[in-house]
Protein backbone atom coordinates (compact mmCIF):
# COMPACT_ATOMS: atom_id res chain seq x y z
CA UNK A 1 0.00 0.00 0.00
CA UNK A 2 1.13 3.69 -0.75
CA UNK A 3 1.61 6.11 2.09
CA UNK A 4 1.82 9.31 0.48
CA UNK A 5 -2.07 8.99 -0.41
CA UNK A 6 -4.56 9.40 -3.24
CA UNK A 7 -3.41 11.29 -6.68
CA UNK A 8 -5.39 14.44 -7.19
CA UNK A 9 -8.38 14.14 -9.85
CA UNK A 10 -6.11 16.62 -12.33
CA UNK A 11 -3.23 14.14 -11.82
CA UNK A 12 -5.04 11.20 -12.56
CA UNK A 13 -6.37 12.37 -16.01
CA UNK A 14 -2.99 13.75 -16.65
CA UNK A 15 -1.67 10.34 -15.84
CA UNK A 16 -4.63 8.43 -18.03
CA UNK A 17 -3.90 10.61 -21.14
CA UNK A 18 -0.35 10.03 -20.29
CA UNK A 19 -1.50 5.91 -20.41
CA UNK A 20 -3.60 6.88 -23.90
CA UNK A 21 -0.76 8.21 -25.78
CA UNK A 22 1.50 5.81 -24.37
CA UNK A 23 3.30 3.93 -27.98
CA UNK A 24 2.11 0.08 -28.61
CA UNK A 25 -0.57 0.33 -26.25
CA UNK A 26 -2.48 -2.68 -25.71
CA UNK A 27 -5.58 -3.04 -23.94
CA UNK A 28 -8.41 -5.51 -22.93
CA UNK A 29 -11.57 -4.83 -24.66
CA UNK A 30 -14.35 -6.57 -23.77
CA UNK A 31 -17.79 -7.06 -25.65
CA UNK A 32 -21.03 -9.73 -25.53
CA UNK A 33 -22.74 -11.28 -28.42
CA UNK A 34 -26.17 -12.99 -28.17
CA UNK A 35 -25.12 -16.46 -29.56
CA UNK A 36 -27.41 -18.69 -31.29
CA UNK A 37 -29.21 -19.96 -28.08
CA UNK A 38 -29.99 -16.88 -26.74
CA UNK A 39 -27.72 -16.98 -24.39
CA UNK A 40 -25.56 -13.74 -23.71
CA UNK A 41 -21.51 -14.45 -24.09
CA UNK A 42 -19.20 -11.96 -22.77
CA UNK A 43 -16.17 -11.90 -24.36
CA UNK A 44 -12.23 -10.27 -23.64
CA UNK A 45 -9.53 -9.70 -25.80
CA UNK A 46 -6.39 -8.08 -26.04
CA UNK A 47 -5.65 -5.78 -28.39
CA UNK A 48 -3.98 -3.14 -29.59
CA UNK A 49 -5.41 0.36 -29.35
CA UNK A 50 -4.68 4.09 -30.99
CA UNK A 51 -5.73 7.23 -29.08
CA UNK A 52 -6.85 9.86 -31.47
CA UNK A 53 -7.07 12.92 -28.64
CA UNK A 54 -10.94 12.22 -27.79
CA UNK A 55 -11.50 8.74 -29.53
CA UNK A 56 -10.44 5.00 -29.15
CA UNK A 57 -9.62 2.75 -32.58
CA UNK A 58 -8.72 -0.69 -32.09
CA UNK A 59 -8.76 -2.75 -35.23
CA UNK A 60 -10.35 -6.13 -36.00
CA UNK A 61 -10.99 -8.95 -38.15
CA UNK A 62 -15.09 -7.77 -39.33
CA UNK A 63 -16.28 -10.87 -38.91
CA UNK A 64 -14.70 -11.96 -35.51
CA UNK A 65 -16.74 -12.22 -32.40
CA UNK A 66 -15.28 -8.75 -30.67
CA UNK A 67 -16.67 -6.94 -33.78
CA UNK A 68 -19.80 -8.54 -34.24
CA UNK A 69 -20.80 -7.63 -30.38
CA UNK A 70 -19.45 -3.88 -30.64
CA UNK A 71 -21.41 -3.98 -33.45
CA UNK A 72 -24.60 -5.51 -31.90
CA UNK A 73 -25.05 -3.47 -28.76
CA UNK A 74 -22.87 -0.28 -29.94
CA UNK A 75 -20.49 -0.54 -26.60
CA UNK A 76 -17.17 -1.94 -25.40
CA UNK A 77 -15.31 -1.60 -22.27
CA UNK A 78 -11.74 -1.40 -22.54
CA UNK A 79 -9.13 -1.88 -19.69
CA UNK A 80 -5.49 -0.34 -19.40
CA UNK A 81 -3.03 -1.29 -17.26
CA UNK A 82 -1.94 -3.35 -14.47
CA UNK A 83 -4.50 -3.74 -11.49
CA UNK A 84 -3.04 -1.45 -9.27
CA UNK A 85 -2.43 1.17 -12.03
CA UNK A 86 -6.50 0.60 -13.78
CA UNK A 87 -7.88 2.79 -16.14
CA UNK A 88 -11.52 1.46 -17.29
CA UNK A 89 -13.10 3.26 -20.07
CA UNK A 90 -16.73 2.43 -21.28
CA UNK A 91 -17.10 3.37 -24.82
CA UNK A 92 -19.63 3.52 -27.46
CA UNK A 93 -19.51 2.61 -31.07
CA UNK A 94 -19.03 5.99 -33.33
CA UNK A 95 -18.10 4.30 -36.70
CA UNK A 96 -16.87 0.80 -38.22
CA UNK A 97 -14.92 1.17 -41.55
CA UNK A 98 -13.21 -1.45 -43.52
CA UNK A 99 -9.40 -0.94 -43.36
CA UNK A 100 -9.67 -0.74 -47.16
CA UNK A 101 -11.94 2.02 -47.05
CA UNK A 102 -10.53 3.86 -44.00
CA UNK A 103 -9.50 7.67 -43.89
CA UNK A 104 -5.71 7.64 -44.84
CA UNK A 105 -5.21 10.06 -41.59
CA UNK A 106 -7.06 7.34 -39.50
CA UNK A 107 -5.14 4.43 -41.20
CA UNK A 108 -2.22 6.10 -40.17
CA UNK A 109 -2.38 7.35 -36.53
CA UNK A 110 -3.55 3.70 -36.02
CA UNK A 111 -0.68 2.22 -37.38
CA UNK A 112 1.93 4.93 -35.95
CA UNK A 113 0.70 4.23 -32.41
CA UNK A 114 -0.56 0.37 -32.44
CA UNK A 115 2.96 -0.81 -33.92
CA UNK A 116 0.88 -2.71 -36.40
CA UNK A 117 -0.56 -1.51 -39.40
CA UNK A 118 -3.49 -3.79 -40.54
CA UNK A 119 -3.60 -2.70 -43.87
CA UNK A 120 -0.38 -4.90 -44.74
CA UNK A 121 -2.36 -8.15 -43.11
CA UNK A 122 -4.23 -10.17 -45.34
CA UNK A 123 -7.77 -10.51 -43.27
CA UNK A 124 -10.21 -8.80 -43.47
CA UNK A 125 -10.26 -6.39 -40.56
CA UNK A 126 -11.81 -3.30 -39.94
CA UNK A 127 -10.88 0.08 -37.63
CA UNK A 128 -14.16 0.41 -35.02
CA UNK A 129 -13.80 3.97 -33.65
CA UNK A 130 -15.14 4.23 -29.64
CA UNK A 131 -16.04 7.67 -28.03
CA UNK A 132 -15.40 7.29 -24.46
CA UNK A 133 -18.71 7.62 -22.62
CA UNK A 134 -17.05 6.95 -18.99
CA UNK A 135 -13.60 6.76 -17.39
CA UNK A 136 -12.41 5.13 -14.37
CA UNK A 137 -8.41 5.20 -12.90
CA UNK A 138 -7.44 4.30 -9.59
CA UNK A 139 -4.16 2.52 -7.60
CA UNK A 140 -5.30 1.27 -5.04
CA UNK A 141 -8.54 1.99 -2.40
CA UNK A 142 -7.66 5.30 -1.20
CA UNK A 143 -8.33 5.79 -4.90
CA UNK A 144 -11.66 4.18 -5.57
CA UNK A 145 -13.99 7.43 -4.36
CA UNK A 146 -13.35 10.17 -7.21
CA UNK A 147 -12.20 7.42 -9.71
CA UNK A 148 -14.85 8.16 -12.15
CA UNK A 149 -12.94 11.12 -14.30
CA UNK A 150 -15.11 11.20 -17.45
CA UNK A 151 -19.27 10.78 -16.97
CA UNK A 152 -21.66 11.56 -19.85
CA UNK A 153 -18.69 11.82 -22.05
CA UNK A 154 -17.45 14.98 -20.82
CA UNK A 155 -14.45 15.54 -18.33
CA UNK A 156 -15.41 15.90 -15.03
CA UNK A 157 -11.89 17.56 -14.19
Amino acid sequence: MRDHGPRPAAQRKADTLAALTTPALDGWVASATVEASGALMAHLVPLSLAWTGDRLVIAVELASRTARGIAECGRARIGLGPTRDVVVIDAVLESSVAVSDAPLELAQRYAAQADWDPRQDAGSYGYLVLRPERIQAWREADELPGRTLMRGGTWLV
